[in-house]
């Protein structure tokens, strides 16, 4: 762990500028900088930099923070990374606060793992500049058209035909058994126990790490003779550092490009990816001889929402695509599918065709998830009513996994004109999965948690329920309030600590002593006990006062919501701190009032106009519930409840000056 005053000092040292233009050839203009935003392709530069903040923003793709938040999000590190990687840069000694003996242990355990692969990566790779090497591994690649750079760049290598030459190399380099057996580099001969290579006589691809460490190994073998006995590909065994279900062949190489085109393709082999990659589709990963699964999936949503799956078109292709779409539609991305030409894997077909071909067959034959899914399975129903009927029920059941609710809509739109029937037909066997789904996941959570409560004592069963506060209040309308929540966010960001000094004939004027606009905020919204429905503004709404509360000052506060750890905080005050035309919006507003009066006045409107949406919200929510169907009595109590919530808009709206008394 990285002390306080280790990470103030790397924090005050690193210059914005300095460290942004390592990657970024910025321009000056006036007091700040610009470029083409290095997060997405870009023409005319969007991308400001501001010394005197220390804050980038992208006025075209939203992208906002601080110098740690820009390498976190470039280079795709943790905090501890970035900061690290500060420290480098400005040459700033790091010392780790002492850890336990436990602590200790672990980490140089995972470290000796990870060095006794990284020293195997290296032996691989010498190996195919040997003679044995060059003359079958080195010569298998090239047949595959793959160029010396591309072998070079991603590791490739060779496993020599002897059965002991790594495991020599390795024991000469003082590396010990338990962590050669443990990474799976090496097994024991079960005559006498001794250690023998693992790969032997195979080529041999390295799976890198998100942050580019070699984690692990697949072996192909090249011997023609069908035998039962010799597998096609051997990988390394699970471990401490290498979990094959959390791991995606070619990530480290893709992720840039990931998140700058907005889009994975996924693929299913090493060579699948190593040919694209090739070719310059860059932004592509392989699950490597596995099923997909979700914690893949989710690596990849740490740069993108967008998933295009790039499978072979035979039976178990099809099937595997089916599979994958539902996966990660539940994860809340967009899958999309592609199928290239009969006898074509995206190997093959990368070998044959340029990169805009590449490019345009994929544009001309993408198509959504949910609607290849809907094609593939219409025409195994059919003309059978009866398949035809399972067929919709099972499509409703994919939609019913999308957490979206406006995605959800869209889908049922589209499914209901794609077989001609009800939309409500369809929203209804949605709403039914979804109310089965939850009332499955409940129970499962009440019994897991009343076996947790039966585990543990009876008098901190006792005092957990007495500390838990009231849960406050959230409505669901989020996009309709999303805007005054901003605005309201933006005044404490940016004048929290500025007081709000009413007149005396003002409803809102306090005796006792003048609020700042974050207390009277915050009083507002206490008084109902009211959270914002944004999770990034609640986050840093709770993070701002929870700095305030120690009597820091706002550029304090300020500076430790940029360069925090949680980087959805930091992009959000990056973002709500920074104008794009700063110069022109300060003169236009000094020249029509001081900051003072300007707060006066729009602060308690900024908090009437946000009760007002949050009327409104509620008043949807009855709606909707009214047009659902309820029982009279029910039906009874909404109306008296859409009642008093009119008179209080109307209220409301008299105040801000739209209605007459």
């Amino acid at each position: 762990m990285i002390p306080k005053e280790t990470v103030d000092l790397i924090l005050d040292t690193a210059r914005i500028e300095e460290v942004i233009g390592d990657f970024v050839t910025l321009k000056r203009r006036g007091s700040s900088y610009v470029a083409c935003c290095p997060f997405h392709n870009e023409k005319t530069p969007s991308f400001h930099v501001t010394p005197s903040k220390g804050i980038y923003k992208c006025f075209g793709c939203g992208k906002a923070g601080s110098a740690v938040g820009f390498v976190m999000e470039y280079e795709h590190m943790t905090y501890p990374e970035a900061l690290r990687y500060l420290a480098r840069k400005y040459n700033i000694e790091v010392k780790e606060e002492e850890e336990s003996a436990e602590q200790i242990a672990a980490r140089q355990r995972s470290e000796s793992l990870m060095a006794v692969s990284e020293f195997a990566g290296k032996f691989f790779q010498e190996q195919l500049e040997t003679e044995e090497g060059h003359a079958i591994g080195y010569q298998y690649f090239r047949s595959r058209g793959l160029l010396p750079e591309t072998i070079r760049k991603y590791g490739l290598g060779w496993a020599p035909k002897s059965k002991s030459a790594f495991t020599q190399a390795a024991k000469a380099a003082g590396y010990k058994d338990e962590f050669l057996l443990e990474t799976g580099l090496c097994a024991q001969w079960e005559s006498d126990g001794t250690l023998h290579d693992r790969f032997y006589e195979r080529v041999i691809f390295p799976v890198h790490s998100v942050s580019g460490r070699v984690i692990a190994f697949g072996g192909r073998t090249l011997l023609k003779e069908k035998s039962d006995k010799i597998a096609k590909y051997v990988n390394s065994k699970e471990s401490e550092i290498y979990v094959k279900s959390r791991s995606l062949y070619g990530i480290y190489f893709a992720k840039s490009e990931i998140s700058k085109q907005d889009k994975c393709y996924l693929m299913e082999g090493y060579l699948d990816v190593l040919s694209m990659h090739q070719a310059g589709i860059l932004n592509c990963v392989a699950s490597s001889g596995t099923s997909l699964t979700e914690e893949q999936i989710r690596i990849i949503k740490r740069f993108t929402e967008n998933i295009t799956i790039v499978y072979d078109g035979d039976s178990a292709g099809l099937h595997a695509a089916i599979r994958a779409i539902g996966m990660i539609l539940k994860e809340g991305m967009n899958p999309r599918v592609v199928f290239l030409p009969d006898g074509d894997d995206p190997d093959s077909y990368a070998r044959k065709h340029t990169l805009e071909e590449i490019r345009v067959f994929i544009e001309e034959h993408e198509q959504d998830g949910i609607a290849f899914k809907t094609d593939l399975l219409l025409s195994e129903a059919g003309g059978d009513p009866l398949k035809k009927a399972n067929l919709i029920n099972e499509i409703a059941d994919t939609v019913a996994d999308i957490p979206d609710a406006i995605k959800r809509q869209v889908y049922v739109d589209t499914v209901a004109r794609q077989f001609g029937i009800e939309a409500d037909i369809i929203q209804e066997r949605v709403r039914k999965t979804r109310e089965q789904k939850h009332l499955a996941a409940s129970k499962e959570r009440a019994f897991s948690s009343a076996e947790n409560k039966a585990d543990a004592p009876e008098n901190a069963r006792s005092s957990d329920a007495e500390s838990k506060p009231d849960r406050p209040t959230k409505l669901s309308g989020d996009r309709i309030l999303e805007p005054s929540e901003r605005e309201l966010l933006g005044f404490i960001l940016r004048h929290g600590c500025n007081p709000l000094q009413f007149e005396t004939d003002s409803e809102f004027f306090d005796p006792e002593g003048n609020q700042t606009v974050a207390e009277f905020i915050d009083a507002a919204l206490s008084a109902d006990n009211i959270r914002f429905c944004n999770p990034a503004y609640d986050a840093t709404y709770q993070a701002y006062f929870a700095l305030y509360d120690q009597g820091m000052e706002q550029e304090e506060i300020l500076r430790c919501l940029l360069n925090g750890e949680n980087r959805a905080v930091a992009e959000v005050v990056a973002s709500l701190s920074t104008d794009k035309y700063e110069l022109t919006v300060h003169n236009f507003s000094d020249a029509l009032t001081t900051t003072d009066s300007w707060l006066v006045n729009f602060v308690p409107r900024a908090i009437l106009v946000y009760h007002d949406k949050r009327l409104s919200a509620r008043q949807d929510a009855i709606n909707r519930e009214l047009k659902a169907g309820t029982t009279p009595e029910k039906t009874l109590e909404l109306m008296n409840t859409l009642t008093r919530l009119i008179e209080m808009k109307k209220t409301i709206n008299i105040k801000l000056g739209r209605l007459k008394k």
